[in-house]
């Protein structure tokens, strides 16, 4: 794999919670959110990079064999996967219906473990941007189909975040903000402080931060406060006048609405389709700071129903072709070759932003309950009650 330079820190671990499930079925011709539209994605149908096996038709043709259906267990949101389906299914016209449930990022693995128990699972594909949750899973034998997808040689090394576990995306997560309610802005954790510590009263139980007993909160606030244990200071000044919530999507919502001033450890990727409908109502910053990126894994269900359409499909995602459509839909592509547009992110924008040293890699690693146990206790003993 290419080598691309980016900080790594330590951590991991995953919450029990109650499977709920949300079903989405997507067919083609479906279309992103609203706001600025994007460069034309050409996608073309039958052809491949030089790269791929000479063989690869053969596993198109499996995949055609297997009745045109897909099923995918993530966290992720209908407008992202908007431009993703539509063109996979125009790349694999046979593919129709393509079933996404959205659970929370550590209930895919829940929901998925849970069939299984039961002998067998609808799932062929499953996408979270846990890495905690996934580094556990992952962990057991013969968790995820074996399969090296011809598109890993020409990703950067961080792409692989585990055996058989791809990165699809990598999204910063970053600070958000209503502006007509903060029409100055915020530049990061400091500057969010200084601001809390001059009109106290006007933040209190106005700003949220993510549920660090869950395992995307966890992840990312460790991962800050690991690589940059200054901003414990700023947060001694902040946590005490924030409340915590368990999803990005419920934070942009109640701070578009005006119930929050502002937001941190939101993640981008149900951020900018709200960026794009709110007419700059609602605006995300990646702090000067600190900017903790997260990959959203990708891997395939062993014994999956529909094996050769989940291979087809990590293989598009990762191609130049799938993250263009990632990039459209709101997620943060990675490969050097898709270009920063109006209603398009990419990792190299983060760096651009808020250049390499700000920013801090999250890593599909465990850390020990001790550890967590910790953290938690701090992170929440500081908050406002």
């Amino acid at each position: 794999m290419k080598v691309h330079a980016a900080r790594a820190t330590r951590r991991g671990w995953i919450a029990p919670l109650g499977v709920v499930v949300a079903s989405v079925s997507l067919l083609a011709g479906c279309a992103g959110g609203s706001g600025p539209t994007a460069p034309e994605n050409t996608v073309v149908e039958g052809q491949y990079p030089d790269y791929y096996p000479s063989d690869y038709q053969d596993l198109v043709d499996a995949a055609e064999a297997e009745g045109g259906e897909l099923t995918i267990y993530s966290n992720t949101d209908q407008e992202n996967w908007a431009p993703i389906f539509r063109d996979f299914q125009k790349k694999y016209p046979f593919v129709k219906t393509i079933n996404a449930n959205n659970l929370d990022s550590d209930e895919v693995f829940q929901r998925v473990l849970s069939e299984q128990a039961t002998g067998s699972t609808d799932a062929d594909v499953l996408v979270s941007n846990a890495a905690q949750a996934w580094a556990e899973y992952a962990g057991n034998d013969g968790a995820l189909l074996e399969y090296e997808s011809p598109e890993a040689g020409e990703l950067p090394d961080f792409a692989q975040v585990l055996p058989n576990v791809y990165a699809m995306s990598m999204d910063p997560a970053g600070i958000t903000y209503n502006s007509s309610l903060l029409p100055d802005g915020i530049k990061g954790y400091e500057d969010l402080a200084s601001q809390v510590s001059a009109d106290t009263a006007k933040f209190q139980d106005k700003i949220t931060t993510r549920d660090v007993t869950g395992a995307f909160g966890f992840t990312v606030t460790r991962a800050l406060t690991e690589a940059r244990p200054d901003l414990w200071s700023a947060f001694e000044t902040i946590l005490p006048v924030a409340r915590p919530e368990t999803s990005s999507g419920t934070q942009g919502e109640k701070i578009l609405a005006g119930e929050y001033l502002a937001g941190f450890q939101i993640s981008t990727a149900p951020s900018y389709p709200i960026v794009d409908s709110s007419g700059g109502l609602y605006q995300v910053v990646l702090p000067e700071d600190g900017t903790v990126v997260l990959p959203r894994g990708i891997g395939i269900v062993p014994e999956a129903t529909h094996e050769a359409t989940a291979k087809l499909f990590l293989d598009f995602v990762l191609s130049e072709e799938g993250q263009n459509a990632v990039a459209e839909g709101g997620l943060t592509s990675y490969r050097d070759s898709v270009e920063v547009a109006e209603g398009r992110h990419t990792y190299q924008e983060v760096v651009d932003t808020v250049g390499e040293d700000q920013i801090i890699l999250g890593t599909y690693e465990l850390v020990p309950e001790d550890q967590v146990n910790e953290f938690v206790d701090r992170w929440n003993g500081l908050l406002g009650q």
